[in-house]
């Protein structure tokens, strides 16, 4: 008896944003409230870790990146991943040479939570180039719950995105809210990877990566309501000092288009998604062009595509 066999294409649906929660203020009240709760110390180069040092962490930040853009991960894993290790960061000292399985650890638990099919532990062993070995992951990832102390439903900035946008005229302007969305998901992953964002709360990386993008897609032009308007509706919406606000804002137009210069100045040389990250991290390319495609389901826009 022949049996006929049918490939089917597996396809991801997310659901639609749930407009009560949006519209309801005790929620984005509740985020802002929580955000504390989960934050990284900032001084934790000076205070607990001896072995390691800011650029190492934005090496293997870096690889774990590409990582999530070699798999496709939804945008929201990558900066799970690097609030988990910057929590165990702050509170228990590692060796340099154990920083690659930290983040290996952090990306399997960030995409168990926020992926509805995770990464699975071989393949993250395949990215080290087999550096390190499962059993070595799993205690490591029973490690870093550990010290988190379970706390894994962490509040990240990509929370706030919805709540911010929701909030401003975008749509009644006829305004593309997607590609605003989108541009203001790549400063949040790219903040993600500095160590000086670890100062700010998710919800002032999120504001100003929102008006990052409206300024940088000239909104703030063509709307009428100049950045000085933008940045007074932020305010309001969160409740942020609009002085911290300018200097995060400022901080990250400075990052993009640092950013945009190195990728403009390699793209001859090294282009994203040419091999898979499979190299230790002591191996690792620290150059700034590594971004993410505008092409892949679920990545934020590729940082050549934001303008300013």
């Amino acid at each position: 008896m022949d049996l006929l066999c049918c490939e089917t294409t597996e396809t991801e649906c997310r659901a639609y944003a749930d407009p009560a929660l949006l519209g309801d203020e005790r929620v984005l009240q509740n985020l802002l409230k929580t955000e504390e709760r989960y934050a990284p110390s900032s001084s934790y180069f000076e205070c607990v870790q001896r072995d390691i040092s800011p650029i190492m962490r934005k090496i293997v930040a870096e690889w774990m990146l590409e990582v999530c853009e070699e798999q496709k991960c939804q945008a929201e894993v990558f900066p799970l991943s690097m609030n988990y290790l910057d929590r165990f960061l702050s509170i228990c000292p590692i060796r340099k040479s154990q920083l690659q399985l930290l983040g290996t650890a952090c990306l399997l638990l960030a995409s168990k939570l926020r992926e509805t099919r995770s990464v699975t532990a071989e393949i993250l062993v395949f990215y080290t180039d087999n550096s390190i070995t499962l059993d070595d992951l799993w205690r490591w990832e029973q490690l870093v719950v550990s010290k988190l102390k379970w706390e894994l439903s962490a509040v990240t900035p990509g929370d706030f995105l919805l709540h911010i946008l929701s909030r401003l005229p975008i749509d009644s302007l006829a305004w593309d809210s997607l590609m605003v969305r989108r541009h203001a998901q790549t400063f949040i992953a790219l903040s993600a990877r500095e160590y000086k964002f670890s100062m700010y709360t998710p919800s002032m990386i999120a504001a100003a990566s929102v008006a990052a993008a409206l300024h940088g897609l000239d909104w703030t032009g063509k709307s009428g309501y100049g950045l000085s308007g933008l940045l007074d509706e932020l305010t309001r919406i969160t409740a942020i000092e609009q002085d911290y606000l300018q200097g995060c804002f400022e901080q990250i137009e400075e990052m993009v288009a640092q950013a945009r210069t190195t990728s403009h100045q390699s793209s001859t040389t090294s282009t994203i998604g040419t091999s898979a990250p499979t190299r230790p991290l002591g191996e690792q390319n620290t150059s700034q062009d590594k971004m993410m495609e505008h092409e892949k389901a679920g990545t934020p826009t590729d940082v050549r595509d934001v303008h300013f």
